[in-house]
């Protein structure tokens, strides 16, 4: 099974995932854009019982970061981790998003990504 590792800007914070993602998404919504500091957030999800993190993180509304660097790093609900894959020590990755949340946001000059699924708002 795959291990990608990655970490937070300083190093403090380290990050494993095993095996495939269940999903990785791009998402345009005001939150995400604001976290990111960009026009949308990269993510990918994987089950809780594959992902693991060392160091000592902070959380803002469900979010975590590394409070010595401040970098944003994931997320997780005790079923999934929701890992920014811009943390990820392989880059680029190997990881395509198959949706988009969010898109009545997206920014008039980006392109809907080829074979993604569109969602106007959440998946759900």
């Amino acid at each position: 099974m795959t291990t990608l590792l990655g970490s937070c800007s300083c190093g403090e914070v380290k990050v494993a995932v095993r095996g495939e993602p269940s999903r990785v998404g791009i998402c345009h919504c005001a939150d995400c854009r604001q976290e990111s500091g960009s026009a949308f957030t990269f993510f990918a999800v994987w089950p809780a019982n594959r992902f693991e993190t060392k160091g000592d993180t902070r959380e803002f509304a469900g979010r975590s970061f590394c409070p010595k660097c401040g970098s944003r790093l994931f997320s997780t609900d005790g079923r999934e981790a929701e890992i920014k894959v811009g943390i990820l020590s392989e880059a680029p990755t190997r990881l395509m998003p198959t949706y988009e949340l969010w898109v009545k946001r997206r920014e008039d000059w980006l392109s809907p990504i080829d074979g993604a699924e569109q969602f106007d708002e959440d998946r759900i």
